[in-house]
């Protein structure tokens, strides 16, 4: 019997398979992505809509965390994109920008504290799958 070139066994193993972990960790870093782009459009159209009792955020305003906040959750849903694909610059990047959402949680955490920590949970959640429990490329 003829081996064919995608048969041997070394060549199975190059080759990424979707875990349940990485697509968990897709799923979650899409949600997280898709929940930051609506509340930085939420906050870019009317930020009252955005503000709890009456406090603001730490630094800026209202506008520019919308801005930035819109911005990072359009590259957190290509992420999640390429991590659905089994990209291989998906995983750092989606593991890069989960942390730099959960940090930049914290400058706008007077404004909306549970959200905040909604969100951080979130990206924890993200971090968490694609560095213990990663098994493509």
């Amino acid at each position: 019997m003829a081996a064919t070139a995608g048969s041997t066994p070394a060549a199975r193993r190059s080759e990424p398979e979707a875990s349940g972990w990485i697509i968990f960790a897709a799923v979650v870093l899409f949600m997280s992505g898709t929940f930051g782009a609506i509340w930085g459009l939420a906050a870019i159209l009317n930020d009252k809509a955005v503000t709890v009792g009456g406090h603001g955020v730490l630094i800026a305003d209202f506008t520019t965390w919308g801005w930035i906040h819109l911005i990072l959750g359009i590259v957190m849903i290509v992420t999640a994109l390429g991590l659905f694909g089994l990209r291989g610059w998906a995983r750092w990047t989606a593991i890069f920008f989960a942390m730099l959402q959960a940090i930049l949680q914290t400058t706008v955490f007077p404004a909306f504290p549970l959200w905040s920590l909604v969100v951080v949970a979130l990206d924890v959640v993200v971090i968490y799958q694609l560095t213990a429990h990663y098994d493509g490329v």
